[in-house]
C-alpha cells in the first residue's frame, strides 16, 4: 500500500476500533444483566407467576449452566460464522430474552426466555476477548482492565435499582429495561461488520505483503495443559465467587448479624472486584510470570476463610473485603487468554474452553457448599471444601501464568 493510500485508511482504521471499543463496552455492560436484576425479585416474581423456592434454585444455577454450554459451543460457531456476527447474535439474544421474558405469566417461559438472553451472555463472554484481541493487539491489558469493569458494573447496578424500578413500576419493568443495553449494543456491531466488510472487499483489490501464519499439529484443545490450567484457575474462582454470593448472608445471619447487614456485605464483595478489574490486567500485561498475584490471591481467601469460619461476628468486613480481593484472579485470566495466545483462533478457542469447563465446575459449588453445610449443621466442611478449590486454583494457576502460547502447546 502506497503511502497515499496509507493516510487515507488510517482514519478508516481508527474510526473503526473507535465503534468497536463501543461495542465491546456495550456488551461488556450487558454481560451479567439477565443474572443481577432477577434476584432480588424472585420472591415478588414468584409470588405472582407461580414458583417456590426450589425453581428459584434453578434460576440460580442457570447462569453458569448456560455459561459453560455456550463456553463450550461459542468456538465452533465464531470459526463457521465469524467473532463480530456471533458478537451480534449474543447481543440480539440477550436483549430478546430479557424483554420477552418480562411479559410472560408463566414458569416455563419465564425459565425458557431467561435461558435464551443467559445463552446470548455466554456467548459474549467467549467471543470478548478474541475481540480485543483482533482490534486492540496493542492495548490488551488496558482494554481488558475496560471492558472487566463494565462487566463489574453490569453485575452490581443491575440488584442496586431492580427494587426501587420494582417498586415505583413494577417487577416486568424492572426487568425489562435491561435489554436497552444490549439493544443497544447491537447498532455497533452492526456498524462493525459493514465496516469490516467494506475493508474486506478493498483488500480483495489491494496488492498485499505475503503473510507468515503460523502452523501447528492442529490437536484439539484439550490436549493442552496450559488450557487446564487456565480452566482450574477460572472454574474455581468462579466456584468460590458463586458459592459465597449465595451462602455469604446466612453465614452471617446465623453469626447474629441482620439480613440487611448480610446484603450489604454481599454488595462490598461485589464492589471489591473493581479493585481487581482495574489492576490485575496491567499486572498481568507487566509480569513475565504473574502467578505470586495467584498466591497472594490464596492467602486473601485463607484469611476470609479463618475469619468467617471461627470469627464470624468480629470485624466481618474484614472477612469479606479478604475474601473479596480473592477473586483477582477472575480479571487475570480474561486477560490472560489474550496474553497466552498469539492468534485471534488461539484465542477464541482458549476462552471458549477455558469458560466452558471453569463455568462447569462453578455450577457445582453453591449445591456442594449447601450440602455440605446441611449435613454437618456447620460451616467448617463447606469451607474445607473450598479449600480444596483454592488448592486446585493454585496448581492451574501455575501452569496458566507461566510464560508460553496455546498454540506453542498443541503443536509441541
Amino acid at each position: 500500500m502506497t503511502s497515499g493510500q496509507e493516510r487515507d485508511a488510517r482514519p478508516g482504521l481508527i474510526a473503526g476500533r473507535v465503534l468497536v471499543l463501543l461495542a465491546i463496552v456495550l456488551s461488556a455492560l450487558t454481560l451479567r444483566t439477565a443474572v443481577t436484576a432477577i434476584t432480588p425479585l424472585l420472591d415478588v416474581i414468584g409470588d405472582e407467576v407461580g414458583f417456590g423456592s426450589a425453581v428459584a434454585g434453578v434460576f440460580g444455577m442457570m447462569p453458569t449452566a448456560m455459561f459453560a454450554l455456550f463456553g463450550l459451543l461459542t468456538p465452533m460457531l465464531a470459526t463457521r460464522f465469524g467473532l463480530e456476527r456471533i458478537a451480534l447474535v449474543a447481543m440480539v439474544m440477550a436483549g430478546v430474552g430479557m424483554l420477552t421474558r418480562a411479559m410472560v405469566g408463566d414458569t416455563a417461559m419465564l425459565l425458557v426466555l431467561s435461558a435464551v438472553a443467559l445463552g446470548g451472555m455466554g456467548i459474549g463472554n467467549v467471543v470478548i476477548p478474541p475481540l480485543v484481541k483482533r482490534y486492540f493487539s496493542d492495548r490488551v491489558a488496558l482494554m481488558s482492565a475496560v471492558y472487566i469493569t463494565c462487566v463489574q458494573l453490569g453485575t452490581a447496578v443491575p440488584p442496586l435499582l431492580a427494587v426501587p424500578v420494582a417498586h415505583a413500576h413494577g417487577w416486568r419493568v424492572s426487568l425489562a429495561v435491561w435489554s436497552v443495553v444490549a439493544f443497544a449494543a447491537v447498532l455497533p456491531w452492526i456498524g462493525v461488520i459493514v465496516d469490516r466488510r467494506g475493508r474486506d472487499a478493498r483488500a480483495i483489490t489491494t496488492p498485499q505483503a505475503p503473510q507468515h501464519h503460523s502452523t501447528h499439529s492442529g490437536r484439539p484443545i484439550w490436549h493442552s495443559s496450559l488450557a487446564w490450567g487456565m480452566a482450574a484457575m477460572f472454574g474455581m474462582t468462579s466456584l468460590i465467587t458463586y458459592s459465597l454470593f449465595t451462602w455469604l448472608p446466612k453465614i452471617l445471619t446465623e453469626s447474629g448479624a441482620s439480613a440487611e447487614f448480610g446484603g450489604a456485605m454481599v454488595a462490598m464483595f461485589s464492589a471489591v472486584g473493581f479493585i481487581a478489574a482495574l489492576g490485575a490486567p496491567t499486572l498481568c500485561a507487566r509480569m513475565v510470570n504473574p502467578f505470586p498475584v495467584v498466591m497472594a490471591c490464596a492467602v486473601c481467601y485463607l484469611v476470609g476463610f479463618a475469619g468467617l469460619v471461627f470469627a464470624p461476628s468480629t470485624v466481618p468486613w474484614l472477612w469479606v473485603l479478604a475474601i473479596g480481593l480473592g477473586p483477582s484472579t477472575f480479571p487475570m485470566s480474561l486477560t490472560l487468554i489474550n496474553l497466552r495466545s498469539r492468534t485471534g483462533a488461539g484465542s477464541s478457542k482458549l476462552s471458549g474452553f477455558t469458560q466452558g469447563v471453569g463455568y462447569t465446575a462453578a455450577c457445582l459449588g453453591p449445591v456442594l457448599f449447601g450440602v455440605l453445610h446441611e449435613s454437618t449443621d456447620g460451616w467448617g466442611w463447606p469451607f474445607a471444601f473450598l479449600l480444596v478449590a483454592v488448592a486446585v486454583m493454585l496448581l492451574g494457576g501455575r501452569r496458566a501464568c507461566r510464560p508460553s502460547m496455546i498454540e506453542d502447546d498443541l503443536a509441541a
